[in-house]
């Protein structure tokens, strides 16, 4: 039996999704292990491995895993904690504070008070060495190898685990560069190096060189972990093909993962859109938006037509400049620990429980109350039932904790208290869907909401109510929505290079060159990965900008428009995707077109697990009720006793009048006052406004 997983590791759980051939899918989750991840991976297969039917052992489970796609929370925890690799940095003389300066810009340029971000590579070992080029490529300086040299005895004489090399205008030619990684590789064997031009051969010095550092930075941390896992899974028998989910939505080999350890910090979140737009199609719907509430943290991204992609973006304010889907995260999760700020408002997170200690009604040490907490004493949560019976929550430790450093502080009562750290949280929440969504130009009230993560279906009416979005779709699988998505990515390479030129006088003599090299350094990765070339595709991009503007937009290129050399057709497409972003374009004014970054994004076609619909029965959903509990009640303030479902119970047709709660091992879901619910074909709970029966539109 040929099985496939996804495994993602999060800050509190570890998610699995398991599928095969003529097997059910199953979804397991344990919590996480921070201290290594690769033992919480070990434990939960060996847990699928015993509910199996019938069991199995570890080592007969692993030997028949075909594929194992593993989303990654290493690199992203060592940027936020500051423990990745003691790193030296080699550049050119005179700009190895441009890491320090950054862009020059204050992100709170009110608030004298606010402090630079701390480099990720101190001060001394950043290394300015002789050697210049100009824009265009051409050697005004001589690489001065003994000041290589020097640093490297430096870097020696330090400690050194990890060195990045990034030259001014190393992007139009990288001699200088690999002439410099050639010394290193051979004085410093054992160090983990990074070269800009292998990394990001594209133009924006401080981009360039902020990301070569952080690539620098957790690279060790990855390559040591995916050595450990991989030893772990080779002593239990596994001798599949392990890939590596990257912040594109693809999958990558571990060792490409190794090489470019940067493409991993948004690993874990990025195969929930990927999966989020297959449950939002099962209703008609070719967009949406997908939000994540974990333990930890809750992610948010906009799905149109596929996961919206960013060229750039912020890991905890460090710029880094490599293709990534568009998640915005903030720290609200089950975890957030509620507190009391200096003047006396009530405020949820970022600081978390995590899952150690946890929050104090797991019993494991926690003090503080968290978003968990609460919900357990308004009733979302089963005390009996967390974690499908395996976690027993302690509901008067959880009001006792809640009463003692939020109620009795605010003047309030208990029920009030976690009813406002209840609010707060999802106030949060719907904050950071107006980032991705309001203040990028488009309306949520026009997205279903497609809700995952243990915590999410809890708070997402309330999310939806203070948005005005009408449809909300609850995946069967909404626990590991991004387990999910990462069976469903293809592996994926992108590769960029700078062209400056006016794209009405674009020499294409020398640009089409340049595609095809990128093209056929995307086909000899993907040979490698064992992808054949009938399940290859190139898409090629643009950045481009109106002459004079500062940022470019990225667009895909038709491949007729490539092929044929086509400049005005290309720049037909510039103006649309322009007028799309920001509601005009400059077409009819004739403003000229520049180009800046070329880019190619190769892809690696994979199967795909088959999402079976389910035969539709009827209406009547009372025969999955299982009981009755009061739950708190957001439209009213109030408690009322309603009724609790087996989800697993329900089937395609149910339908459900809130207010209700629907009971899952790894989740609860709430249905508001203001939201009904049926199951749609592929067992998702389709919570629609009180009403609004016409937003059900199936389609599988």
């Amino acid at each position: 039996m040929a099985l496939k997983i996804g495994i993602d590791v999060g800050g509190t759980f570890t998610d699995f999704f398991l599928v095969g051939e003529g097997a059910s899918a199953r979804i397991h989750k344990c919590l996480s292990s921070p201290e290594d991840p690769s033992i919480a991976v070990i434990q939960g297969l060996e847990e699928l491995a015993a509910g199996m039917e019938p069991a199995m052992s570890l080592e007969d489970f692993a030997a028949s895993l075909e594929t194992i796609v593993h989303g990654t929370t290493v690199t992203t925890n060592a940027t936020l904690t500051r423990t990745g690799a003691k790193s030296g940095l080699i550049t050119t003389k005179g700009l190895r504070d441009a890491l320090e300066m950054r862009r020059g810009i204050r992100e709170e340029q009110y608030n004298n008070r606010y402090t630079n971000v701390e480099p990720l590579v101190p001060r001394y070992l950043r290394m300015g060495v002789g050697g210049r080029l100009d824009r265009n490529g051409a050697e005004i300086d001589a690489l001065d190898l003994d000041n290589i040299r020097a640093a490297i005895e430096t870097f020696k004489t330090e400690d050194v685990e990890a060195v990045s090399i990034c030259f001014m205008n190393a992007f139009a030619n990288p001699g200088h560069e690999r002439a410099a990684a050639e010394l290193v590789r051979k004085e410093l064997p054992g160090a983990y190096l990074t070269v800009s031009t292998d990394l990001l051969p594209s133009i924006r010095f401080y981009e360039r060189i902020s990301t070569t550092a952080l690539n620098s930075y957790v690279g060790p941390k990855l390559s040591h972990y995916l050595d450990q896992l991989q030893a772990r899974l080779k002593d239990i028998g596994f001798a599949g093909v392990l890939m590596v989910m990257q912040s594109n939505g693809g999958v990558m080999s571990p060792e490409v993962a190794r090489e470019q350890a940067a493409l991993t910090l948004l690993s874990g979140p990025a195969g929930g859109p990927v999966a989020g737009l297959v449950y939002a199609q099962a209703m008609g719907q070719d967009k949406c938006i997908t939000v994540d509430m974990g333990g930890t943290s809750f992610e948010a991204a906009l799905v149109e037509g596929g996961p919206v992609m960013v060229n750039e973006g912020e890991i905890d304010r460090l710029r880094i400049a490599l293709p990534m889907l568009g998640i915005h995260t903030i720290g609200a999760g089950g975890g957030s620990i509620g507190w009391i700020d200096a003047g006396g408002l009530l405020r949820m997170g970022p600081q978390s429980a995590g899952a150690a200690p946890g929050p104090v009604s797991y019993g494991l040490g926690g003090q503080l109350p968290a978003c968990t907490d609460a919900n357990l004493v308004l009733g979302y949560l089963n005390p009996d039932f967390f974690a499908g019976g395996k976690i027993k929550l302690d509901v008067e430790a959880a009001r006792s904790a809640i009463e003692t450093h939020i109620a009795e502080p605010l003047g309030l009562s208990t029920l009030d208290a976690a009813a406002g750290m209840y609010r707060i949280a999802c106030n949060n929440m719907a904050q950071g869907v107006r980032e991705i969504t309001i203040k990028r130009g488009s309306d949520p009230r026009e997205f279903p909401l497609v809700v995952a993560g243990g915590a999410g279906p809890i708070h997402s009416c309330l999310i939806c109510n203070e948005l005005e979005i009408p449809l909300q779709i609850v995946p069967r699988e909404s626990s590991i929505l991004c387990a999910v998505g990462m069976l469903m990515g293809d592996l994926k390479h992108d590769f960029v290079r700078t062209f400056v030129s006016p794209l009405a006088d674009a020499d294409w003599s020398k640009l089409a060159p340049l595609i095809d090299d990128m093209r056929n350094d995307g086909a000899k990765l993907l040979a490698e990965e064992g992808i054949p070339e009938d399940a290859r595709t190139f898409h090629v991009k643009f950045d481009c900008r109106y002459l004079k503007q500062f940022h470019e937009v990225s667009f895909t290129a038709a491949s007729e428009a490539v092929a044929a050399r086509d400049s005005a057709g290309i720049a037909a497409a510039f103006h649309s995707e322009h007028n799309r972003l920001y509601g005009y374009s400059l077409e009819e004014q004739d403003v000229a077109v520049e180009i800046i970054n070329v880019r190619v994004q190769a892809v690696g076609l994979t199967e795909k697990p088959a999402m079976t619909a389910m035969e539709k029965g009827g209406s009547d959903a009372t025969v999955a009720i299982k009981g009755r509990r009061d739950v708190y009640i957001p439209e009213t303030g109030e408690f009322a006793e309603v009724a609790v479902y087996d989800g697993h119970a329900l089937t395609h047709g149910h339908r459900i009048e809130g207010p209700a709660m629907i009971e899952e091992i790894t989740t609860a879901i709430f249905v508001s006052a203001s939201f009904d619910c049926m199951v749609d074909p592929l067992g998702s709970f389709v919570l629609y406004a009180k009403g609004r029966e016409d937003l059900i539109k199936e389609t599988v």
